[in-house]
């Protein structure tokens, strides 16, 4: 009987926190209507988003339109939408590596979607919808890698932000060209830059829309590391074995451990304090920690 309480309870709380980190910013606010929103989008097609998972826990998310240097299509982004949501169903998942095809990363968005959507109420609910699913992929319960080689530009850089991690290769950069299109970040790219690189050299790329190398993102703190190969191939398996270091172990307790990282950067801190507890009743007399204490691990 207590087993099933304790059963049941764990799984409430595993479907809280679930919806929290589902939550639309915009539901039936700011005049946002998802599903015009996508018939809109809908409209613009081209280009992919493909998705592969591996066993070892670690998505492939390829950005796949390499003749516009993979900038995102209306169809695009609501593939983009549809894998999210795959990979937070997804219970054996630990990391996830976002790369582009053709040795580039991302340039933004399809020039054609955005002259045809450039009304303001257009502009708007792209905007909101793409916050919407950037959100979603930093929540998710993944460690995630934004793996830039060529260009990171416009909404492409913003996309490398909603990211944990960003290893660069040689020869790539980071750009925020928003203000050469007369714009500014939409996508949430502004807010997550001014967190990581706080808001005096976030003003400085922002308004300067500076090119970032491998040099000075590592010296912003904008990267992790410079890989040895600008090749594809081999700038994957790189990028597999730094993400491997940080997702071995069981699925259930990297998860967990993205999780905490999560509420403790988004939440007050008293939220935050009462979701760990939560988030660690899941793990706590669960398979790790009961193999864990049979093991009586040293940790020298």
């Amino acid at each position: 009987m207590a087993a099933s309480v304790w059963k049941n309870l764990l799984q409430t709380m595993k479907e809280r926190i679930l919806q929290q980190r589902r939550a639309s910013l915009y539901v039936g606010a700011h005049g946002y209507e998802e599903e015009l929103v996508k018939k809109k989008l809908q409209q613009f097609p081209g280009g992919s988003i493909n998705l592969s998972k591996g066993d070892n826990g670690i998505g492939i998310l390829i950005l796949n339109n390499p003749k516009l240097m993979n900038a995102f299509t209306g169809t695009m982004m609501l593939e983009l939408q549809e894998r999210v949501t795959e990979l937070e169903n997804w219970k054996d998942g630990k990391g996830l590596i976002i790369y582009g095809a053709g040795n580039t990363f991302c340039s933004g968005s399809d020039l054609n979607a955005v002259k045809a959507m450039s009304n303001s109420q257009d502009g708007m609910n792209m905007c909101m919808f793409m916050q919407n699913t950037l959100t979603r992929l930093m929540r998710l319960p993944l460690i995630s890698v934004a793996l830039v080689q060529g260009k990171a530009i416009g909404g492409g850089a913003e996309l490398t932000t909603a990211c944990d991690f960003r290893l660069m290769a040689p020869g790539s950069e980071i750009r925020f060209v928003h203000k050469h299109m007369g714009l500014v970040p939409g996508w949430g790219g502004a807010a997550r830059l001014v967190r990581m690189v706080g808001s005096r050299a976030a003003l400085q790329l922002l308004s300067g829309a500076a090119r970032v190398d491998p040099q000075r993102a590592l010296c912003l703190g904008l990267s992790e590391e410079t890989l040895s190969s600008s090749d594809g191939t081999k700038a994957l398996e790189e990028a597999q074995v730094w993400l491997s270091q940080y997702t071995e172990g069981p699925a259930s307790v990297i998860q967990a451990v993205k999780k905490v990282v999560t509420v403790g950067r988004e939440l007050p801190l008293e939220d935050a304090l009462r979701t760990e507890k939560d988030i660690f009743g899941t793990v706590w007399g669960g398979p790790a920690n009961l193999q864990a204490l049979v093991r009586r691990p040293k940790h020298n």
